[in-house]
């Protein structure tokens, strides 16, 4: 028999090849494993024909036999029949052949039934290597047993065997699924699966496991082989910085909407209410307080997290006082004060306050003005911070920021309620006192400013008793909503009354009007209404310069447009001539005059304007109202329309 016959013999893979490793020589259960026929094997080198993840150790097994002439082994994966790949312990040594000679290198896989460890040697070493735990699963015994690997993870497993019921105890009960399919499935290796598990001493790990299928040796034994790792700590370092940048999303969040809070608050009121409700919340303080400067004194305010009672001794109190919150708005610093004993040191006369008898070692309180450059003080804002909390630089600076806009913020509301005053002061003074008795006649008028601007515009009316017994009613509107506009509106009412005197018609007095406006070259324009109305006959006469039609409201509750005639707008036609016309208004009848910003809008055509103006003025005359009242009502028209333009109403009714 050849030797060679016999180094092939029997049922486990064997191979002979020449020393630079090309196959010589294999029995079938080798070219079987290699999942090739012989003859696609002959010739071959023998590291070419594993998988890639195989071919360098299969190279390096029979370099070591060829070189050194000693005994190599190593631990191999052959595909296998089956879903699970075999690991088999090959074994390479140097050979001679009797009939040439020449040196091959026998390789051959060991029998490993009675040494099933030795094939786990390179596992353990493995999963040791990585940190990784490693266990082996048994599916006819439902046995788990754990070969160890990394100390800290074979530590949460102190039981080297196990039943699989007795593992599933531990797994929590959502995550039991998941792992009996990683111990069942029938796939030669698993994803990694992610599992809670119940520890003896320390609680919930969260571990990460993966599996693979694999014969132990050619015709041995089919095993579930798990990696474990431990992901707990950097699942709770996860979890933190997570936290931690959900919160800073949070903060930058809240300290934009503070921001921006600030920036839209129109009233003290508004702003204060801005600064007591974020302040503290936004930056984690345990309360905060505002004080606003009047005539050189403090006003206070405090949210929750400081009690009113506690800062009585603030209000009021003169910039001048040896303490830290007049002291910061006087000068424009920011003060970081540590705890009672700090802010004692640093003004003795804080001892005074009662809020101070909470400051510990621990306690911190920030105190910011509210300033901006140039200006006088504004008032200061101080913030208080529990127990233990220290605000970080980075924050303190962002508080000052914050302090800074708010002051930006204080004195914007302030020069606006100045020019609001001022604004109001001077439509007060602009729109006249209606006559207070008119013999068989109710007169009344509203007027709303516009919305944007400086709160003062160019609508008006007028009201007036002729020298001939009848009265004179005007309702416009000059061009704008500014100081010029209110200046304009201010010469057309005056013109009129004046020219009135001398001439009774109102579409002369509309023509001479215009000439003016024209002969002035004025650059603002404005519509008007005119009516002249004998009380005795209701006779009424009228007439238009560009102006929204007239409403005509009746006891009954009905109601009609009435469209006058005339011409188009004062101040821009020359020589224009205006016509008028004549009806009668009957008793418990009412005239109502509005300008446009009452019946136009975004919300509402002209035509449905006067519609809805026309139904209210008329439901009033119908409900007994008098004119206060129906102007009253007709006013509120002004909201369904969501105006922006002044709004004015003249509502004459004849008794």
């Amino acid at each position: 028999m050849d030797a060679s016959d016999e180094l092939l013999r029997g049922a486990a893979p064997a191979a002979l090849l020449t020393l630079d490793g090309a196959i010589g020589c294999l029995n079938a259960a080798m070219a079987t494993a290699l999942g090739r026929s012989a003859e696609q094997c002959l010739g071959r080198d023998f590291g070419d024909l594993w998988p890639a993840s195989q071919r360098m150790s299969a190279e390096s097994l029979v370099a070591h036999a060829a070189r050194t002439k000693t005994v190599a082994m190593r631990v191999l994966d052959f595909p296998g029949r089956g879903a699970a790949p075999v690991a088999c312990l090959i074994e390479a040594r140097q050979v001679k052949d009797p009939a040439s000679d020449e040196r091959l290198v026998w390789v051959h896989a060991l029998d490993a039934g009675n040494d099933l460890a030795s094939l786990l040697i390179p596992f353990r070493l493995a999963t040791t290597a990585a940190d990784l735990g490693l266990w082996m699963y048994s599916p006819h015994e439902e046995q788990l047993e754990w070969l160890g690997g990394a100390p800290a993870v074979s530590a949460l497993f102190p039981d080297p065997t196990a039943s699989l019921s007795r593992v599933m105890s531990a797994v929590h009960p959502d995550d039991r699924e998941a792992f009996r399919q990683l111990v069942r499935s029938a796939s030669p290796q698993s994803p990694w699966v992610r599992l809670r598990y119940l520890t003896q001493h320390d609680g919930w790990h969260q571990l990460a496991a993966y599996t693979r299928r694999i014969q132990l040796g050619y015709g041995g034994p089919e095993r579930i082989f798990g990696v474990v790792r431990d992901d707990t700590k950097q699942e709770k370092r996860r979890e933190k910085a997570q936290a931690a940048l959900t919160a800073e999303r949070q903060r930058a969040k809240d300290i934009a909407d503070f921001s921006s809070a600030l920036i839209t608050a129109a009233t003290e009121q508004e702003m204060q209410q801005v600064v007591l409700t974020r302040l503290a919340a936004t930056f984690g303080a345990g309360g905060a307080l505002l004080a606003l400067v009047d005539d050189g004194r403090l006003r206070v305010s405090t949210d929750a997290g400081i009690a009113v009672w506690e800062v009585d001794v603030l209000h009021g109190m003169s910039l001048d006082y040896p303490s830290a919150l007049p002291e910061a708005i006087r000068t424009g610093k920011s003060y970081f004060i540590l705890g009672r004993e700090d802010y004692i040191r640093r003004w003795p006369h804080g001892v005074e306050f009662p809020w101070l008898a909470r400051l510990g070692s621990d306690y911190a309180v920030s105190v910011m003005p509210l300033i901006e450059p140039g200006n006088q003080p504004l008032g200061g804002w101080l913030v208080f911070y529990g127990s233990g909390h220290r605000p970080s630089l980075d924050e303190r600076t962002l508080v000052g920021t914050l302090a800074d806009l708010a002051g930006q913020a204080l004195r914007r509301i302030r020069l606006q309620q100045a020019r609001v005053e001022l604004a109001t002061a001077l439509q007060q003074t602009m729109l006249p006192r209606l006559p207070e008795h008119l013999a068989g006649l109710e007169v009344a008028a509203r007027y709303r400013p516009s919305r944007d601007g400086l709160d003062i515009g160019g609508d008006w009316y007028d009201a007036f008793a002729m020298p001939d017994g009848t009265v004179a009613m005007e309702i416009g509107d000059a061009q704008g909503h500014d100081v010029d506009a209110a200046a304009a509106m201010g010469q057309v009412r005056a013109s009129i009354r004046a020219i009135a005197a001398h001439e009774p018609d109102p579409a002369t007095v509309l023509t001479r009007i215009n000439d003016l406006l024209v002969s002035m070259g004025a650059d603002r324009f404005a519509s008007c209404t005119m009516l002249h109305l004998d009380p005795r006959d209701g006779q009424v006469t009228g007439a238009s310069a560009g102006h929204v039609p007239l409403l005509y409201a009746r006891k009954d509750g009905s109601h009609s447009i009435r469209e006058l005639p005339g011409g188009p707008v004062l101040g821009v036609v020359p020589g224009t001539e205006y016509r008028e016309e004549t009806f009668t208004l009957d008793e418990d009848s009412a005239l109502v005059m509005v300008t446009d910003g009452l019946v136009e809008g975004p919300g509402l055509t002209l035509e449905a304007g006067l519609e809805r103006a026309g139904t209210l003025a008329g439901a009033a005359l119908h409900d007994g109202l008098d004119a206060e009242e129906t102007a009253d009502r007709i006013l509120d028209a002004a909201v369904a329309v969501d105006h922006l333009d002044d709004v004015a109403v003249l509502v004459i009714r004849r008794t």
